[in-house]
């Protein structure tokens, strides 16, 4: 899943014809108030004005280099040139010209900081508009230089990266965006996440993809995003394959499974793992979805069903003496195994009981897998608070620290049945 964010064409018209709108405003009043224009300066500037107003700017053009052509100008002829010549150059497009007439304009003193940046501000509009990307960027890195504060400068310089193919820039700048918005308390846009995820797509980066999806979760939770992280995290090179039964737990619980595979291939890892009460849940849960009982593999799947609910029956009748050899047991390995079961299959308190147990005793052979399992049960059983704090515990990185970390982004929207 990619996603590109990108101002809608007319939003960027409206926005940039805005603009200059603003533009045509100052530099009218500019004419019209102006103290020491000769008449063969002032005429030309008139009609330029109002040919601006009809955006027809590059007839005005034509009538600024009337007035430009002019000899023996003033300081004040100049800089009204100037400043009308910027208003049409912006509106017929031509950016070189607009730049020309500002660094005319900022040279001689006499602009205004607020008028600078409004000007600025809407020749990064028009270059981004213009497709002119590079110009885009250094106009706006100008504008923020000069102590602009616009967040709509910011969009388009960042959208500006993204479409020049700088994709390590635009992810920079993102990033800080998305840090910046956490910082002041607030929830970063969904815009510039979705754009941070498509960079991170086009930049083949795994790690920042999965950053980004999590954050995704944490503020604009939606099921697609659950399927696309998780199949993201397994392919990490990192990511250990004994994980994977743990991170189908978590599709599942999101619903995020995709397919009838998905559920066929979850319950034969549950069954695999020594937890055929699970696996026999899941294939449950395909059925009453719709997602498995019909097709070419409805039989197989009916088979599989038949022996997992048989296999549960047998788990059940051998538990008491399952339980006694794992209390006897000198670690605690069959004390977790037995209570993830029960806590699996229904059992909450007496699973987590067992599993705490276990890991009390220790000579785990897998601790990290055990406390995260031991996290997933208090989650399923809706003792979320608990969770949290037995998560922060999980390291390593094979995978288990990252699954705990997303088990309790899960477990946020749950709420808890423990105080």
């Amino acid at each position: 899943m990619t996603t590109t964010t990108t101002l809608p064409p007319q939003r960027k018209a409206r926005t940039a014809s805005a603009l200059i709108a603003a533009l045509v405003l100052g530099t009218g009043l500019a004419v019209q108030a102006a103290e020491g224009l000769r008449p063969e300066v002032g005429k030309p500037l008139q009609a330029a004005q109002d040919l601006i107003k009809a955006q027809k700017f590059k007839e005005a053009l034509a009538k600024v280099r009337d007035a430009d052509a002019v000899s023996g100008k003033n300081a004040q002829e100049s800089f009204t040139i100037e400043r009308m010549r910027l208003a049409a150059a912006s509106g017929a497009g031509d950016l070189n010209t607009a730049t020309a007439s500002l660094d005319a304009l900022d040279k001689s003193g006499k602009l205004a900081q607020p008028e600078k940046l409004r000007y600025l501000e809407s020749l990064a509009g028009s270059a981004y508009r213009a497709q002119d990307y590079a110009k885009t960027n250094q106009l706006g890195q100008r504008y923020y230089k000069e102590g602009g504060n616009s967040a709509s400068v910011r969009t388009l310089l960042v959208q500006a990266q993204y479409l020049s193919g700088d994709y390590t820039g635009a992810a920079k700048a993102l990033t800080s965006e998305v840090q910046a918005s956490e910082k002041a308390g607030g929830p970063p846009s969904e815009a510039s996440l979705k754009l941070l995820l498509s960079t991170a797509s086009k930049l083949n980066d795994t790690d920042k993809y999965v950053y980004t999806v999590e954050k995704l979760l944490t503020y604009y939770p939606k099921k697609e995003y659950w399927g696309d992280l998780l199949s993201r995290l397994q392919r990490k090179p990192n990511f250990s394959e004994k994980f994977a039964l743990d991170t189908y737990r978590l599709a599942l619980a999101t619903g995020s499974l995709r397919n009838a595979n998905d559920y066929i291939e979850m319950a034969q890892l549950a069954a695999q793992a020594g937890y055929p009460a699970e696996g026999k849940q899941v294939l449950d849960k395909g059925y009453a979805s719709g997602v498995l009982g019909s097709g070419p593999g409805a039989e197989r799947q009916q088979r599989l069903r038949d022996l997992l609910t048989k296999r549960s029956s047998e788990d059940k009748a051998a538990q008491p003496g399952v339980e006694a050899q794992a209390i006897a047991a000198a670690d605690g390995n069959a004390l977790v195994k037995l209570g993830f079961n029960l806590a699996l299959s229904g059992e909450s308190a007496k699973g987590l009981s067992l599993m705490q147990q276990g890991l009390s005793k220790g000579g785990l052979a897998a601790a990290e897998a055990s406390k995260l399992r031991y996290g997933i049960a208090q989650v399923l059983s809706g003792n979320t608070s608990q969770a949290h704090a037995t998560f922060r515990t999980v390291t390593g990185t094979d995978g288990a620290a990252e699954l705990a970390r997303l088990w309790s982004l899960f477990a946020r929207s749950k709420p808890s049945n423990a105080a």
